[in-house]
């Protein structure tokens, strides 16, 4: 969001800004154009095209995304989940039905851990709330290392999606071309700088660990393993009935593939 916030992108948008699960229900009721979705909400939401070459994605260990524990996690038997990425979801439900064994159960709650913990055997941390857990007092395990450990394969958390019905409506500028320079924008050390002293203090923790966050843990491009770990995820998904079948990936046309 780079450009959108510190350069001249924003004036061609109206944006507003809310949780991921949000942002999917904003494009399949219509009220949103553009959204970066959880990539589990493209099972849900008909006539989306994908944004080519971005992503939230990772390649390792992703630290803001934990199950956490108050026992050993092959004793685990309930799960509260914090469902504000059905993606995260769904991969909980993957990693203990394919690899982790199955028959847990499931239950819907607010991301607080010690109300999780307190009814629960494990929860489901997303974001901030994850970033900063004190893993030294839980058992815990990083889905994005989990997934990888097992399949090889990078995972992608969420991409940005366009209504097909918007592009109709309204052919935009070479949105792609927009988003791409932004990540890139935003990626450059002193935007990393910036972005670390306005956040260390607002998550309590230190600039030098958003920093790391930003760079080592969260991989921003949607290239051919990360497609890979895309379908793959899809797959798993719909083999255990986290999700529906996936539709076909279909990408939003750029000014240069319309140019040749």
């Amino acid at each position: 969001m780079w450009d959108f916030e510190h350069g001249n992108a924003g004036r061609e948008f109206d944006i507003s800004y809310t949780l991921p699960s949000g942002c999917a229900r904003g494009l399949a009721e219509g009220t949103a154009d553009i959204g970066i979705i959880p990539a589990a909400a493209y099972t849900g939401i008909p006539g989306l095209q994908i944004l080519p070459e971005i992503a939230i994605a990772s390649r390792r260990a992703v630290r803001s995304i934990l199950l956490v524990s108050k026992i050993p996690i092959q004793n685990v038997r309930t799960v509260a989940l914090d469902t504000s990425s059905m993606t995260s979801v769904a991969l909980t439900k993957i990693l203990f039905e394919k690899w982790l064994g199955g028959g847990r159960t499931f239950t819907a709650i607010a991301p607080d851990i010690e109300k999780m913990l307190a009814e629960h055997d494990a929860g489901l941390l997303i974001g901030d709330p994850a970033l900063k857990i004190d893993r030294s007092r839980y058992h815990t395990i990083d889905l994005a290392e989990e997934w990888i450990r097992h399949t090889g394969k990078p995972f992608v958390f969420a991409f940005w999606a366009v209504r097909g019905d918007a592009l109709q409506d309204a052919p935009p500028p070479d949105l792609a071309a927009v988003f791409q320079k932004s990540r890139d924008h935003g990626l450059e050390v002193s935007s990393l700088n910036q972005t670390a002293r306005e956040w260390a203090p607002r998550l309590a923790i230190s600039e030098a660990e958003v920093r790391s966050y930003l760079t080592e843990n969260i991989h921003y491009q949607l290239d051919a393993a990360c497609l890979e770990g895309l379908q793959l995820f899809f797959r798993y998904a719909k083999e255990i009935g986290a999700l529906p079948e996936a539709p076909k990936l279909r990408f939003m046309e750029t000014a240069k593939a319309l140019a040749t």
